[in-house]
């Protein structure tokens, strides 16, 4: 009797567990097909961005990357470094090679601590502050050859430039022809882009927590100590992407040189990418042309990889 009683309460209990154990499946299933919408909804939202980047930048990339280690495009033989070492031993190369790095190296960073000294200037109680403000944004609003066409005006033999210093008993001196060509296309590239790049700073300044600049102020700390170790410290991500939008911008100063000299400048501006579009439009030589976009991307990720390196190092402690 009892073991009657036993199986009978036994499967009265499988019999009330038995609902249960559907609706916990059902719920189980439910998840996963929502799961599974969800994944299908975000392949479907990356899937024209991911395609696009493929098709118009990856995809030509490994394309450029194939050129630089085969012989020529009729004739694909692989010569893996040949085409570098050529293209390192030639003199216009490494000529571009120089101005280039010259230029970014004095550009980018007076890009960055200018941007970010007019974003503090900007913060403070100071007059005039809009009429400063729409200063330097104005240059975003104007067309590169309006700005090219003022700079020919202003630093011509004869521009307006050499008119002011003659007035002084200054001799008139070839700005874009001469020593300071590459100081010319500093001041052009600073007034282009300080003012993006303030805007930047001015809204990384106004997310640093107010109560730790109050809390400083409480225990008299230096306005010099205020900035190196509290707001410098927050500001590190927006640096890092500061300079290396710099960088990138360095390297495409191509398109003002250009519109200011032709082809050909005097030597002093004579950048990587008049190098490659020289090569490509007189000569065709596809090799020549990769093996130097090849060699400029990889010192751009390795400068960029040093960035992040030492953001990385500088703001840990503030993420944690």
């Amino acid at each position: 009797m009892n073991s009657v009683k036993e199986k009978k309460g036994k499967a009265k209990k499988a019999g009330k567990a038995g609902p249960a154990r559907q609706g916990r499946a059902k719920e189980a299933w439910r998840l996963s097909n929502g799961r599974v919408r969800d994944v299908m909804h975000s392949v479907a939202f990356l899937t024209p961005s991911v395609t696009g980047v493929a098709v118009f930048f990856i995809l030509p990339f490994l394309v450029v990357v194939f050129y630089s280690v085969i012989r020529s495009p009729l004739n694909p033989e692989f010569v893996f470094l040949d085409n570098f070492i050529n293209v390192l031993n030639n003199a216009s190369f490494r000529t571009a090679a120089k101005n280039t790095a010259m230029f970014s190296a004095m550009a980018v960073p007076l890009a960055v601590v200018l941007s970010l000294t007019l974003a503090l200037m900007l913060e403070c109680r100071i007059p005039c502050k809009s009429l400063f403000r729409t200063f330097f944004l104005s240059p975003m609003m104007v067309p590169v050859a309006s700005v090219v066409l003022i700079w020919q005006v202003v630093f011509h033999y004869r521009g307006t430039l050499n008119a002011v210093l003659g007035a002084f008993g200054v001799d008139p001196i070839d700005w874009i022809n001469g020593p300071y060509c590459l100081l010319v296309i500093v001041v052009l590239f600073l007034w282009k882009n300080l003012g993006y790049n303030m805007i930047l700073f001015m809204a990384a300044l106004n997310n640093i927590p107010k109560e730790l600049l109050e809390v400083a102020d409480v225990e008299g700390a230096s306005p010099a100590h205020k900035f190196f170790n509290i707001k410098l410290r927050y500001l590190s991500p927006t640096v890092l992407f500061v300079a290396i939008l710099s960088i990138i911008n360095s390297f495409k100063v191509f398109r003002e040189i250009y519109l200011l000299t032709g082809d050909y400048p005097y030597d002093g501006l004579y950048m990587m990418q008049h190098f490659m579009n020289n090569t490509f439009n007189k000569n065709l030589d596809y090799q020549k042309m990769s093996s130097a976009a090849v060699l400029m991307a990889l010192v751009m990720v390795a400068l960029i990889a040093l960035l992040f390196k030492v953001e990385d190092i500088f703001g840990k402690d503030v993420e944690g």
